[in-house]
């Protein structure tokens, strides 16, 4: 397969990934009346929950849908392109696109459901036991970033044993090298969205703090 097919299809993946369904929902939102901006309500982050809790749940279903359809449609294109190895491609740069768009400042969602959908595409079978061990994970730890971390460790420890040892994929691409590193290169994404994003909250809780301290100091 050309390095230009695979390099068309990381291109493909990676403007796909920079629109943002969070930001389309909200514009809509808007037109209709609802006033809010997604980026400066709640946590700031363009996804599924953030517009969940502030413009509402059919809001937020539409923008989970659309990030795991964006993942899935992505890979689908990326394989036309460049076989096996452009659906890896193209799964990885939709969720760096998404995680780091280019048409807003490289500041995106975390790309959780836009992994989902690359995972859909790309490693189907083991779909089911990443959703139960990042549901079990969350059990255990009610905070989303913990659990997102043990299931993208999981993740990448079954995408390189489906490559090591040939596994069967279901209708996905025949595992290759590019399993693994599509896998690790989308969980650090998404991994270093959580961190970011804790730090940034805990800044923001600190100065809501010292503000809080400073008004009643007077």
């Amino acid at each position: 397969m050309s390095i230009v097919r695979v390099g068309a299809a990381a291109l493909l993946g990676y403007a796909a990934g920079s629109v943002l369904a969070a930001d389309a929902v909200s514009r809509i939102a808007r037109a209709r009346g609802n006033r809010a901006d997604i980026r400066k309500l709640g946590s700031g982050n363009p996804g599924a929950a953030n517009v969940m809790t502030a413009l509402g749940k059919r809001w937020g279903a539409a923008v989970l849908a659309g990030d795991i359809a964006k993942g899935g449609l992505a890979c689908a294109a990326g394989a036309a392109i460049a076989g096996g190895a452009g659906a890896y491609v193209a799964g990885t740069t939709v969720v760096l696109g998404h995680c780091f768009p280019i048409f807003h400042r490289f500041k995106g969602g975390k790309g959780v459901a836009t992994s989902l959908g690359t995972a859909i595409a790309c490693f189907p079978v083991y779909v089911p036991i990443d959703l139960a061990v990042a549901g079990a994970g969350f059990a255990g730890s009610r905070h989303a970033g913990k659990a997102s971390g043990i299931a993208s460790v999981g993740f990448v420890a079954a995408a390189y044993l489906w490559y090591r040892f040939r596994l069967p994929n279901a209708w996905g691409p025949s595992p290759s090298a590019a399993l693994p590193a599509y896998a690790a290169m989308t969980s650090a994404a998404i991994a270093y969205k959580f961190i970011s994003g804790a730090k940034l909250e805990a800044r923001l809780t600190a100065a809501a703090r010292q503000a809080n301290a400073a008004e009643l100091a007077r």
